[in-house]
């Protein structure tokens, strides 16, 4: 199957580095320049916001969804190819995930892993097989990979957990393995 949509998750802020943003708005060109539709939280704040204008800009096609309680404090990006206002999070999550082939992982928050862990069990549940990328700018999810690495050598999860992430740690390399997916 080839990648034809991908699902970002990552931060309704900047965060501290200025390698977040550029990586966010590298990536979402990167899509666009592959033709790869954008699927993500449309928030127009933080990396969010850069992601989707960077796809839009370069002219890519941009699918975003929203939880009501989040449209004015996420700033709803309303100027989306597709957008779609959902009661709850729990339904955001489903939207994005349904309408992609693919997750990327950038830089964010607890809300980020939020979906990054819910897409995981998802995947172990084998309710979905796309694939997972994490997007490992500066060493960012450095802690995240040691923390998943000591759940599975517990025992608590098993080495197809460990097997459904890919870590990346460049835009370019993350842009290379979607497309060559197959």
């Amino acid at each position: 199957m080839r990648i034809q949509s991908v699902c970002v998750y990552c931060g309704a802020r900047d965060g501290a580095r200025s390698s977040y943003g550029e990586a966010a708005e590298a990536f979402g060109r990167g899509l666009a320049e592959r033709d790869l539709r954008l699927v993500y939280g449309a928030g127009d704040v933080g990396l969010m916001g850069r992601v989707a204008r960077a796809a839009q800009a370069a002219g890519g096609q941009t699918f975003g969804v929203i939880p009501e309680h989040l449209v004015r404090r996420e700033v709803a990006k309303t100027d989306l190819q597709t957008y779609v206002v959902t009661e709850t999070m729990h339904e955001r999550k489903k939207v994005m995930l349904y309408n992609a082939d693919a997750v990327v992982l950038l830089p964010g928050g607890a809300g980020s892993l939020d979906e990054l862990f819910e897409a995981l069990t998802w995947r172990q549940l084998e309710l979905h097989h796309k694939p997972i990328f994490v997007l490992n700018i500066d060493g960012y999810w450095d802690p995240l990979k040691a923390l998943i690495d000591h759940v599975v050598g517990e025992g608590f999860a098993g080495e197809e957990t460990t097997a459904a992430l890919t870590w990346v740690t460049s835009v370019e390399d993350a842009l290379a393995r979607i497309s060559a997916h197959v």
